[in-house]
């Protein structure tokens, strides 16, 4: 059955004609308002089915409201040219007219678009992003798996998570303070964590576990550089991020906190971080030192290169170096070079699908990265980079004497790689982003792969043959 909202206020000043038409007996709908564009005549009896059916094509111009899609991308990107009863408008004409919330969803309460009966050329659409808008009123009524939902209302929401959960629970002063830190998006902690965790694992003693106090100081030390590295990146690129339609809504880009805010933030978390480094020997010290000059520039090199996922791969992975210096006091580069490159072209892996959420904004804007430079050729790349990733970790592995359980996590790690680049749609934001996110998954499994081969590995030392017989004289 069809249920009619007719004739409802909006704003104290405009009626809507709103349908909730559950197509399906799953309860598929749309929420469809034609609330503009009318003349005077059809103002007053446009709160009426009838009537709006009847009205003059020039006069009616129907409007998507009420959709709910995730902070990464909007839903009409997911409807294909095409493939869907839905055109084409420009990118600008889009982005002019949203209204974005800052949070998991993006509302699209202004998303008008004009008929085709209007006259408006499709062709004269951006090249450069590919939106799409209603074609007629009685086209809207079809069915779409994204909006399939229980009890007929639009939603794509993903469930909150507990950092959302903890940023949304905050008092309004801290909020702004925890996204700049993207307290909400632990994805990144997790990325730069897990290497340093691999490292760890495989310098401790044969058939011990990884030292617990060492795994904790790093785990806040990642989550203290993240942050720290968020706020740097943002002081950089907030002009960059204000034509970002993603990123526009990032503290230091919105005007919400202000830079000296953010700089003093930036002292506290390195300040703490310090204090971790503390912690460790001497040559750990230095190392860890050493590193503040690649996260410093790493924002930097989207503006000079087509690589400045290379340069997130050096940064992001360094923890493969210090986590075995923490452990060892020293740095065994046989083992810790193919560890460091295959980790390096992981990140090259992840960060470019993370890439291709951004990619039209990065043409308009002028940023570089590897999406734009790889473009269709995109996933034979990522294949030679994921060949290289498990190249290194079975080297490092192999010299380091690990036992099965390693190459049964570096097969898997394999496998989780392949059917990452072979389903990834590398033109839906929504879906590079899960992919990406995915990525966790790689470093529980080459950490419990690692942890596990150790404990298996034997003590060459006792082993070893001593010769005990006793000195004689001739």
């Amino acid at each position: 059955m069809m249920s009619v909202l007719a004739g409802r206020q909006l704003a104290g000043h405009s009626r809507v004609l709103s349908c909730l038409l559950p197509v399906t007996a799953q309860g598929t709908c749309y929420h469809w308002s034609s609330c503009r564009g009318h003349s005077d005549h059809w103002a007053s009896t446009r709160g009426q089915v009838k009537d709006w059916k009847l009205a003059p094509k020039n006069h009616l111009i129907p409007n998507y409201v009420n959709v709910h899609t995730s902070s990464n991308s909007l839903i009409s990107r997911h409807f294909e040219h095409g493939k869907h009863p839905l055109r084409q408008i420009p990118y600008e004409d889009l982005k002019n007219s949203l209204s974005v919330e800052h949070g998991s969803k993006m509302q699209l309460t202004k998303f008008r678009a004009m008929s085709p009966a209007l006259g408006q050329d499709v062709s004269t659409s951006s090249p450069s992003r590919a939106f799409h808008s209603l074609r007629r009123p009685q086209q809207v009524f079809q069915t779409h798996p994204l909006l399939n939902t229980r009890h007929g209302l639009v939603s794509t929401r993903r469930p909150i998570s507990f950092t959302t959960s903890i940023l949304e629970s905050s008092p309004q002063s801290v909020k702004p303070y925890l996204r700049l830190i993207r307290f909400d998006k632990p994805i990144g902690t997790y990325l730069l964590y897990w290497p340093c965790t691999w490292s760890i694992a495989m310098a401790a003693d044969p058939g011990h576990l990884p030292d617990p106090y060492f795994l904790f100081m790093f785990g806040a030390g990642s989550f203290l550089m993240r942050g720290a590295g968020c706020i740097i990146n943002d002081m950089w690129d907030k002009d960059f991020d204000k034509m970002v339609e993603r990123t526009k809504t990032r503290p230091l880009a919105s005007g919400e906190l202000s830079s000296f805010q953010a700089l003093a933030l930036l002292g506290t978390q390195l300040g703490l971080a310090l204090g971790i480094l503390l912690q460790f020997n001497t040559y750990s010290i230095l190392l860890g030192a050493a590193s503040m000059g690649l996260v410093i520039t790493y924002p930097l090199a989207k503006r000079y290169t087509y690589w400045p996922q290379l340069m997130l791969g050096f940064t992001f992975n360094y923890g493969v170096l210090f986590g075995w210096s923490a452990v060892k006091g020293y740095t065994d580069w046989s083992v810790l070079v193919p560890m460091y490159a295959g980790s390096i072209a992981w990140t090259l892996i992840y960060d470019t699908i993370y890439a291709h959420q951004d990619k039209y904004d990065d043409m308009l804007i002028g940023v570089k990265s590897s999406a734009l430079k790889l473009g269709d050729q995109t996933k034979p790349w990522l294949a030679g980079f994921s060949s290289l990733m498990v190249s290194g970790l079975s080297l490092s592995g192999y010299l380091c004497d690990q036992t099965w359980p390693f190459y049964v996590g570096v097969a898997a790690t394999a496998a989780h790689l392949t059917h990452q680049l072979y389903m990834v749609d590398l033109n839906n934001p929504d879906d590079c982003a899960a992919k990406f996110r995915s990525n966790t998954q790689i470093g529980v499994i080459m950490f419990i792969a690692i942890m596990c081969g150790t404990l298996l590995r034997e003590d060459k030392a006792k082993h070893a043959p001593t010769d005990t017989r006793a000195g004689t004289t001739p």
